[in-house]
């Protein structure tokens, strides 16, 4: 379980400056519970988890979602119709 919640706390030092006042601050006093090696209770392991969610599987999501439409963009360049090997050069 610790070991869970120091990955998410990894996860989400990147965020950090792009979280609001509020998950700053509930993540700075996360960071100083471990740096202090307390147990984190059930509470604070709730809001870390709050926390991965809300910033780092939203980066994911973006991340798939344009790897999704540069794919598409290209199979739509060798779509029906067009042939990859009639390029210019290219011996057919």
């Amino acid at each position: 379980m610790e070991d869970e919640v120091r990955t998410l706390l990894d996860d989400l030092r990147e965020f950090e400056s792009r979280m609001t006042r509020e998950d700053q601050f509930d993540f700075q006093m996360l960071r100083k519970r471990e740096k202090d090696s307390e147990e984190f209770d059930r509470l604070s392991t709730r809001r870390v988890g709050e926390l991965h969610k809300k910033y780092v599987v939203k980066k994911i999501v973006k991340d798939i979602d344009s790897l999704l439409k540069k794919y598409s963009r290209q199979v739509k360049d060798f779509g029906p119709g067009k042939d990859s090997s009639s390029e210019e050069g290219e011996p057919k």
